[in-house]
């Protein structure tokens, strides 16, 4: 069993046990103030990190991405509620002979057809630290922008957003490679869902 310690105190009110090499779920009960001034412009980020896309047939796609591209089956999530989360996969190409918590996510919206919506899912852009990355939060806060959900997992601290055009936009620092490797499935299948404001 592992439970992973994050870089900052935590009020744990209900943990979920979880199967031996998996993580526990945590829950928190109030979200960290950033505590830093709002900056005159916004954090340059390191880039696109992954992209989910909505699919109609997620064992089509499934073979599509891993068996005819070539991309890593990496995890799968698994809602702590059955039946409460509709199918999710992630994959991850190799770089350096090292795989990523995962470069494209696979989500099978119930009754989703393509053509009855967005194909995109979201697009999630990376910042180079856990700084930058509130210093980025604190800009767009201070600019009117509507924040919408925050989430930390194993591998990376993320608060989702929309673009003027309706685009799920996941702006996230990675934390440590060290602290999620090991692991990748469990990574992904750990979270805690936080306040968006303190």
């Amino acid at each position: 069993m592992h439970v992973r310690l994050l870089s900052f105190p935590l009020r744990i009110t209900t943990t979920a046990m979880a199967p031996p090499g998996k993580f526990h779920y945590l829950r928190q009960e109030k979200i960290m103030h950033t505590n830093t001034k709002p900056t005159s412009s916004a954090q340059v980020p390191l880039g696109i990190n992954h992209l989910v896309l909505n699919v109609r047939d997620i064992d089509e796609s499934h073979d599509f991405w891993s068996n005819l591209l070539g991309f890593r089956h990496v995890g799968t999530f698994r809602p702590t509620t059955p039946g409460s989360t509709p199918p999710m996969r992630f994959y991850s190409g190799q770089r350096d002979g090292k795989l990523h918590h995962h470069d494209i996510g696979l989500y099978q919206p119930p009754g989703w057809q393509a053509g009855d919506g967005q194909l995109l899912n979201h697009i999630a852009i990376e910042y180079a630290s856990r700084t930058a990355w509130l210093a980025q939060i604190d800009f767009l806060t201070a600019h009117g922008v509507k924040l919408h959900r925050r989430v930390e997992r194993a591998a990376t601290h993320s608060i989702h957003l929309f673009d003027p055009n309706g685009v799920e936009i996941e702006l996230l620092f990675e934390l440590p490679r060290e602290q999620w490797e090991a692991d990748i499935d469990a990574a992904l299948n750990f979270r805690i869902e936080k306040p968006v404001t303190g």
